[in-house]
């Protein structure tokens, strides 16, 4: 089969020496900053982001899909140590994992997050290499016009999948594809709302935006708290291994996260948050053994369950963007930055014109997902012990980090003026309790969608219709539509807000 080659392939690859190190130093990276509260998969990436830049291209992606998952794993030890989410979709794992903590049972928490995670992630990638290719042979059938629908559809359901306020969220998007308009015009070379400041007729660089907004942000926002309200763990950790019973209950709730997770991941917004949400109240209504412990109350299926969605979606997140070059998320925004820094247009042309890239990037998310377990249970200690720094000394560590990254991008002082600016930004959204990573997907789809647009009007000849006439198109724009009515039905738009509050 050509599935088996193609992995074969990839396999081949990934085993060289130099990408296991990186996939190794990726895992290790994600998960020391993922483990910090407050910061996740987002952040992460937008601060180690510069240190792929003189890496090969292959390299570079494997490392950063290593500090992807990794910070995934790593918010899920913050939430059940520390109480404290490291990212979104690890919102839900507070909730019983750090009851479980709390019971002394932080081991087995920890323990059920890893395997569920290991487990889950092995199946998004199966999925994904399995989907690949019919999906790129679907894809090479995407001219302007499709392209610039789906990218209708990807920002429509981010706004449905985002959490908190609708009006929050489409004001997130505009704002997003306002900023991406900046500099000069695509068409013409003219300089568009620069202000006549020099630095601004290149546009914004993303690099700038997803570091000041999710890094700077998220410290001032945690430095925003009183030093009290920081509650640190500092029991010490036994038991690491789940009972038997335990490994009874947690089985089917893994195995359900993973189903829920693969098919919620592609979607666009926020699919592994979404998943971690829907798996946890999907085990809410499944009916409870005899002496099970409630949930809230430290069950071990209220931890296994979302921590595997959530990981299955971080998973086949990666199929939209590597099959139609289309981000699904802001962590996936972020790697068509990175790709398209190593000059890798992300799109199916990928598979046809560096199978060792496309294939190798697969594989090594196998090996990733292995080592993240192998590298997180043995060192829940040294997690614990990275907690207790005091954020005196740890914030301003990442903030010079920050600023370091991002002039060694374009070696300009302003760059660091702007990420100071879109930090101070970054905490008013999070006081008036916007949610961000909407703007990032604005930010990056907004050219890519003006530049499709006009190329389908230019191909046309000026006729709107062919977004309608072209099959696909059309039946993108109509799940696009579909989509609008119905969160805009009072009921389902009841039970959506709903679903973001816990009882």
């Amino acid at each position: 089969m050509d599935l088996f080659a193609n992995l074969a392939l990839g396999f081949g690859v990934a085993f060289t020496p130099l990408n296991l190190v990186y996939a190794f130093v990726g895992c290790l990276l994600g998960t020391l900053i993922g483990v910090l509260p407050g910061i996740g998969p987002v952040a992460t990436i937008a601060m180690l982001l510069p240190a792929t830049y003189a890496l090969p291209p292959l390299s570079a992606l494997i490392m950063l899909a290593g500090i992807y998952y990794g910070a995934q794993y790593g918010g899920s030890t913050t939430a059940i140590l520390v109480n404290l989410p490291g990212e979104s979709s690890s919102v839900v794992t507070c909730i019983d994992g750090y009851q479980m903590a709390r019971q002394g049972r932080a081991g087995p928490a920890l323990a059920a997050a890893g395997l569920g995670s290991f487990f889950a992630g092995c199946v998004g990638t199966l999925l994904l290499a399995a989907f690949a290719v019919p999906l790129t042979e679907v894809a090479f059938k995407f001219g302007p016009a499709e392209y610039f629908s789906l990218m209708i559809l990807g920002l429509i359901g981010a706004v449905v999948l985002a959490s908190g306020s609708l009006l929050k969220a489409i004001a997130m998007i505009v704002l997003g594809l306002l900023l991406g308009i900046v500099g000069n015009d695509v068409n013409s070379g003219v300089a568009r709302f620069s202000f006549d400041i020099p630095e601004l007729t290149d546009g914004i660089g993303f690099v700038a935006v997803a570091m000041g907004v999710f890094g700077y942000g998220e410290i001032i926002s945690n430095l925003s708290q009183p030093a009290e309200n920081r509650e640190v763990f500092t029991a010490k950790v036994k038991g690491l291994w789940p009972t038997k019973q335990d490994f009874k209950d947690m089985t089917p709730a893994m195995l359900r996260g993973t189903a829920l997770g693969s098919v919620l991941g592609i979607l666009p917004g926020g699919g592994a948050l979404l998943a971690s949400f829907a798996a946890y109240a999907l085990e809410k209504k499944i009916a409870m053994k005899p002496g099970e412990i409630a949930f809230g109350k430290g069950n071990i299926r209220g931890v296994a369950a979302p921590e595997s969605a959530n990981n299955a979606g971080a998973q086949t997140s990666f199929i939209p963007l590597l099959t139609l070059g289309i981000p699904p998320n802001a962590v996936m925004a972020l790697m068509v930055g990175a790709m398209t820094i190593h000059n890798i247009q992300p799109g199916p042309q990928v598979m046809s014109s560096n199978p060792e890239l496309f294939w190798g990037l697969i594989a090594s998310m196998w090996i990733g997902n292995l080592m993240l377990v192998v590298l997180n249970l043995p060192l829940i200690g040294i997690w614990i012990k990275l907690l207790t720094v005091p954020y005196r000394l740890l914030f301003p560590a990442i903030v010079l980090f920050c600023a370091v990254g991002v002039y060694t991008t374009n070696n300009s002082t302003f760059d660091i003026w702007l990420v100071g600016l879109f930090g101070f930004i970054g905490y008013l959204f999070a006081k008036i309790g916007c949610e961000p990573a909407p703007l990032l997907l604005g930010f990056i789809l907004g050219p890519m969608m003006e530049e499709n647009l006009r190329r389908a009007l230019l191909l046309s000849r000026g006729d709107w219709s062919v977004f309608v006439t072209r099959p696909i198109s059309a039946g993108l724009l109509m799940g696009a539509l579909v989509l609008l009515v119905i969160v805009a039905l009072p009921s389902i738009k009841k039970k959506r807000e709903e679903a973001f509050v816990e009882d």
